[in-house]
């Protein structure tokens, strides 16, 4: 019984050891890929942050339109901003809020879709 137990063992091991070489080989195989000069990956990294720094701005510039707005409460509403589209999460208590709050954000320059992602929740609930 005991020598069963210590094939089936030995048998696994070595099954698992071939497994590793097998995938090692494979990946070894593959040709690296080139280094990015400095340059081209400072120069990335520039633009990523002035994609985000847009980004941002456009989004202080949709809460702005909807503060100044007045008819919409936006103690609930979070507003992201990627690539010029707008999406406003979170809640409103009036669904009427809502529909403005997405007429307002496609008045922003800048804005070129408004997802509406708002809840429509009174207050106190």
């Amino acid at each position: 019984m005991k020598a069963m137990h210590a094939i089936k063992l030995a048998g696994t091991a070595l099954l698992i050891l071939g497994s590793i070489n097998a995938y090692a080989q494979a990946s070894d195989a593959a040709p690296a890929a080139p280094a990015a000069p400095a340059s081209t990956t400072a120069g990335a990294r520039q633009h990523y942050k002035s994609l985000k720094a847009a980004n941002r701005a456009l989004q202080r510039q949709v809460r702005s339109a909807l503060v100044k707005d007045r008819g919409i409460a936006m103690s609930n509403v979070t507003i992201r901003a990627r690539d010029g589209a707008v999406t406003l999460q979170g809640s409103v208590p009036l669904q009427a809020q809502s529909d403005r709050a997405t007429e307002v954000a496609k008045g922003v320059p800048g804005v070129v879709s408004v997802k509406n992602a708002l809840s429509v929740r009174p207050v106190g609930t």
